[in-house]
Order: C-alpha cells, then structure tokens, then sequence
C-alpha cells in the first residue's frame, strides 16, 4: 500500500531541490524512485536538512559526470547533455513528494541499493564518506506536467546548496505521476527492504 505521504497536499509550490538534470530524468522515466543527498558545499556545518516532503525538481548540469554513473546511465546522460537547454534557461516539470526520510549511517548497506539508482557504486561510497559517515535516502513519488515551464536563470540559484525558492508559485493541479501505484509501490518495497537494518523510527 501506498503510505498517505506520497500524495500530493499543495496546490501550489515554489520549493525546488537541485539535482543533477541526468538523475532528474532517470526519475522522470520511473528507473529510480529515490534521491541520495550528502549535502552540499554552501549548507554549513549542519549538513543537509529536509526542509519541504514536496518540491519541483531543478535540474542542473555543471557539476554533472558520466563517470559518476553505473555503465548502463551512461547513455541516458549523453542524451540530456544532447538535450541541455540554454544556460539562460531552467526547465521545470517534475516534482516530487518524499515517502520517508531514511538516513544511513553504517556502509554496509550500500550495496544492498545497487540497482535502485544510476550512481555509480564508487560514487555512492565516496559520498557516504564525505567529511562524516552517513547518507540520506530520499523515497519519493515523481508527479510529470502535461508541458515543461521554463523559467529564467538566476544568479539567485546559484550556489552548492539544495534548496532554492522559484521566482512564483506553481500550480500542482495538472501533474500525473510517472509511475502507477503499484509500480510505485513495488519501488517503495525494493527500497525499504535494502534500508530496513537502519530505517529510521
């Protein structure tokens, strides 16, 4: 069953998550159902928080490597480097709804996501061991608009952090999800069987 929290309560958001645009699209074709997030540079000594369970997705391309990816994502990303809008550009149109925050602590666990995320495995243990131990796992529901909008750059986006405001309020009323309920369920299954020695209470 489908936890409550994967479904959408705002009509209207203008959060948004920055993310790698090749990992932006293997949620928007339903390979992953999940976001790992260390934290980036500019967060302070805090770290990483979770402060919306829904936001737009942002995606960016700077920092982005194939080499950071599993073999079989590497396609996928010479298709959104082919696609790559204008720098003056950001395209939005996914968003997404976190089921559960799960935060993990012990490495052991990492191979038990292999195959639910287009990290490479080597990427995922040089995060998990950035400055301290620990990772989070982000299970989230991917919701699609019927057409893109595109909003201006800003150097307001700059920045290694994960969380920007969008310039107004988007509406969430035509958005469909990208995967069916039970093909989301069976991904939320998978996910919370690899976490389940170190799933939070």
């Amino acid at each position: 069953m489908i936890n409550e929290q994967s479904k959408i309560k705002n009509q209207k958001s203008k959060f948004a998550f920055k993310e790698w645009a090749v990992i932006c699209a293997a949620l928007a074709d339903g390979r992953q159902s999940l976001i790992l997030r260390k934290g980036g540079i500019a967060e302070g000594p805090a770290g990483f928080q979770v402060e919306h369970d829904e936001f737009w997705l942002f995606p960016t391309y700077v920092h982005q490597q194939a080499d950071a990816l599993s073999a079989e994502a590497h396609p996928l990303f010479e298709q959104v480097q082919h696609d790559q809008p204008s720098g003056d550009l950001v395209p939005i149109s996914l968003y997404a709804v976190v089921d559960e925050v799960i935060e993990v602590r012990e490495s052991i666990v990492l191979p038990s996501l292999t195959g639910l995320h287009v990290w490479s495995d080597r990427t995922v243990h040089q995060r998990f061991h950035y400055k301290r131990l620990g990772l989070f796992v982000l299970p989230v529901r991917i919701y699609a608009l019927p057409e893109t909008i595109v909003i201006p750059n800003s150097p307001h986006f700059a920045g290694c952090r994960t969380w920007v405001p969008l310039p107004n309020d988007l509406s969430t009323t035509d958005l469909k999800p990208v995967l069916s309920d039970e093909d989301f369920s069976r991904h939320l299954t998978a996910i919370q069987v690899a976490t389940s020695p170190i799933r939070l209470a």
